[in-house]
C-alpha cells in the first residue's frame, strides 16, 4: 500500500505542478480563460472579471505549491484538503462547461495541450479519485527532508513562481505554443492541405405531416417529403480539419486587406486588442520604436478591435504616425499576450514577437526603402489635419437617419453636433485646415511622399480640393511635384479638371462629370476629345474615356462627346 500511496502521490503532484507551470508561463492568457467562465452565458459573475488576472496568477501559484507540497509531504493534512477541495472545484466547472458546451477548452494546460470540455471533465474525475484514495490513505504519505527543510522548498517555490509570474506579465512567455509563434507563416497556418479530412453534418428537416412533426435526417440534400416544411437544424457529425490559423484577417471600412499586408516585406505591426485598456505608459515606446521603423524604411500598421473613436483619441494623444486596422479582439489576445505588443513580420512570417517593454530589442536595418528625410512632426500634423477633414463628410454623404446615427456613434460624435448645417460646421473646418495647408506649403513646399510618406502625402492635395478657390495658385506646384513622383498624376489631373470645369472651361482628362435631375450624368466638355485617352495614359490613368464613362454612369451609358455652347442646354 505504502508503494501504491507513492507512487500516486507523485504521479498527482507532478501533474500539478505540470498543470500549474504551464499556466504560469502565460498568466494572461489563463486569465482570459477565466473572464470566459466569468461571462454571462457561463456562469453570470462579470463582477469578477476585472480581477481575472489576479485570480489567475493566485490559482496557479497555488496549484504548482500544492504539487509540491504533495511531492515532499509538507503539512499532509491541510494539503490534501486543500487538494480535495480544488479538484472538486474544478470537476464541477469542467462537466458544467461539457454539459452545457459553454467553454471549449478549459485551459487546464493552456495552449500546449487544449483539451476538449468531456476530456478535460474526465481528466477531473480521475484525478479526484486519485486524490480521495490519498486523503483517505493519509497514514502512508512519508514526508521527504525535515520540517525546516520543507519549509524552505516550499518557500523557495512559493518564490520562484512570483519572481517567474512576474517576468512573463513584464515581457512574453517564455515557451509559445500558440499558432502564432515566432517563426510561423501566417498564410500557410490559414491552408488547409489537399486531402484533409472535411467536416461532416447532419441536417434535421422538420415537417409539419397532418399536424404532426416529422424529423428527416440527411447529409445536406433536401429530403422528399410531404407536408409543410418548419425549419432545420444543423449538428456536427465529424469536426474535419481546422488549419491551426483560422480566423485571421485585417479590415477597414469595408475592405480585406490580409493578403496586402501578408504579402508585405519589412512589416512592423503593433497590437493593441482594446485601446479603453491599452497600458498606457507604453505607448511613448512604440512610437519611438514605429517613428525610427518608418524612416529605415519600414511598413508599419496597427491592429485593434477598437472602434475609429478610440483609435483617433490614442492618435491624437500619444502622436502615432501610422494608420489602424480592424482585427477580431480574440484574435489579438491569440498572437501576444501585451497591449499593446509588437510583431516584425516579412510576407508573412512571424521574425519577432515583443512586449511594450521589450521594444528596443525589435531589430531594425536600414532598408533601400529608408526615408532618412521623413518629417515624422509634420506627417502628425497632416495626420490629424485629414481626421478633422473628414469629420462631417461621411455624415453629409448618408441619407438615412438611422445610418447616420450609427455612423455618427462609430465616429464618436454625439447626436447635438450632426444635426443642424453640417455642411456650414465642416466649411468652419475647412477654412481652419486651409490656413495651415498654405502655411505648410509656403514653407516647405509640396509634402510629398519622400517627406511624410504614403498616403499623407495626398492630405495637402485632398484639402485644396475641398477649397476649389484655391486651385490655381498651387497648381503649378502640384504637378511639379508629381513629375518628381511625390504624388500621383492621376490625383493633380483630376484636380486640374476640376478648376478647369469651375472656370466653365474644357477638362483635360475627362475626370468631371455633372448631373442634372433631366439628363443625368454627362462628362463635363473635353478639350481635343480624340486625343483624350493619350492624354490619360500618360497621366498614369488605367481606363479609356469610353471605359470611365461605363465605370460612372452604368453598363447601359456610353460615353457622348458635348461641347461648352452644349452645357446650356443641358
Amino acid at each position: 500500500m505504502k508503494k501504491l500511496v507513492g507512487v500516486i502521490r507523485i504521479f498527482v503532484g507532478i501533474l500539478f505542478i505540470i498543470s500549474g507551470f504551464i499556466k504560469l508561463n502565460d498568466p494572461v492568457g489563463f486569465s482570459f480563460k477565466l473572464q470566459e467562465y466569468f461571462s454571462p452565458d457561463v456562469l453570470n459573475m462579470e463582477f469578477l472579471s476585472p480581477f481575472a488576472l489576479g485570480l489567475a496568477i493566485l490559482l496557479v501559484i497555488v496549484e504548482l505549491v500544492l504539487g509540491v507540497a504533495l511531492i515532499i509531504g509538507y503539512y499532509k493534512k491541510p494539503t490534501m484538503w486543500l487538494l480535495l477541495l480544488m479538484i472538486l472545484f474544478f470537476t464541477f466547472l469542467t462537466f458544467y462547461s461539457a454539459y452545457f458546451n459553454k467553454v471549449t477548452d478549459c485551459g487546464c494546460f493552456g495552449d500546449a495541450l487544449p483539451l476538449t470540455p468531456w476530456q478535460s471533465f474526465s481528466k477531473d474525475v480521475v484525478l479526484l479519485i486519485l486524490i480521495l484514495f490519498l486523503f483517505f490513505n493519509l497514514k502512508h504519505i512519508q514526508p521527504f527532508f525535515s520540517n525546516f527543510g520543507r519549509s524552505i522548498v516550499i518557500f523557495a517555490t512559493f518564490i520562484g513562481c512570483l519572481s517567474f509570474g512576474y517576468y512573463v506579465l513584464m515581457h512574453l512567455p517564455v515557451f509559445d505554443f500558440r499558432a502564432y509563434k515566432v517563426g510561423v507563416n501566417i498564410q500557410e497556418g490559414m491552408e488547409i492541405p489537399e486531402g484533409a479530412e472535411k467536416a461532416v453534418f447532419d441536417y434535421h428537416w422538420k415537417f409539419d405531416v397532418n399536424g404532426s412533426q416529422k424529423i428527416i435526417t440527411t447529409q445536406g440534400e433536401y429530403p422528399s417529403s410531404e407536408g409543410t416544411f418548419l425549419g432545420v437544424e444543423t449538428e456536427v457529425v465529424t469536426q474535419g480539419y481546422v488549419p491551426p490559423i483560422h480566423d485571421f484577417t485585417i479590415e477597414k471600412e469595408g475592405e480585406n486587406y490580409t493578403e496586402d499586408f501578408l504579402n508585405t516585406p519589412n512589416l512592423i505591426v503593433i497590437i493593441a486588442y482594446d485601446i479603453n485598456k491599452t497600458e498606457w505608459n507604453g505607448w511613448p515606446v512604440i512610437k519611438e520604436l514605429t517613428n525610427d521603423a518608418l524612416k529605415k524604411g519600414y511598413t508599419v500598421i496597427g491592429l485593434t478591435s477598437s472602434g475609429e473613436n478610440e483609435v483617433n483619441d490614442l492618435k491624437e494623444k500619444q502622436n502615432i504616425n501610422f494608420d489602424f486596422y480592424f482585427t477580431d479582439a480574440t484574435v489579438l489576445k491569440t498572437i501576444v499576450r501585451s497591449n499593446p505588443g509588437i510583431l516584425k513580420l516579412h510576407n508573412g512570417t512571424i521574425l519577432q514577437k515583443k512586449h511594450w517593454n521589450d521594444a528596443k530589442e525589435i531589430d531594425l536595418e536600414v532598408l533601400p526603402t529608408a526615408k532618412s528625410a521623413l518629417n515624422l512632426v509634420l506627417k502628425n500634423k497632416l495626420d490629424s489635419i485629414s481626421r478633422y477633414d473628414q469629420l462631417y463628410r461621411p455624415l453629409l454623404q448618408e441619407s438615412d437617419p438611422d445610418k447616420r446615427e450609427k455612423l455618427a456613434q462609430d465616429l464618436g460624435i454625439a447626436k447635438e453636433d450632426y444635426t443642424g448645417d453640417l455642411w456650414k460646421k465642416q466649411r468652419m473646418i475647412d477654412t481652419s485646415n486651409l490656413k495651415i495647408i498654405k502655411t505648410i506649403l509656403d514653407n516647405y513646399g509640396y509634402p510629398g511622399k519622400s517627406l511624410v510618406g504614403e498616403p499623407t502625402n495626398l492630405i495637402a492635395l485632398e484639402v485644396i480640393r475641398h477649397n476649389p478657390i484655391q486651385i490655381e495658385e498651387y497648381l503649378d506646384l502640384f504637378k511639379k511635384a508629381a513629375a518628381q513622383g511625390e504624388i500621383p498624376m492621376t490625383q493633380v489631373a483630376a484636380l486640374e479638371d476640376k478648376y478647369l470645369m469651375q472656370q466653365r472651361k474644357e477638362q483635360l482628362y475627362g475626370t468631371q462629370a455633372q448631373i442634372t435631375a433631366a439628363n443625368g450624368f454627362f462628362i463635363w466638355p473635353i478639350k481635343d476629345p480624340e486625343s483624350v485617352n493619350e492624354r490619360r495614359a500618360a497621366a498614369g490613368f488605367t481606363s479609356t474615356i469610353e471605359e470611365y464613362a461605363t465605370d460612372l454612369m452604368g453598363k447601359n451609358a456610353s460615353y457622348k462627346t458635348l461641347k461648352l455652347s452644349d452645357i446650356k442646354t443641358l
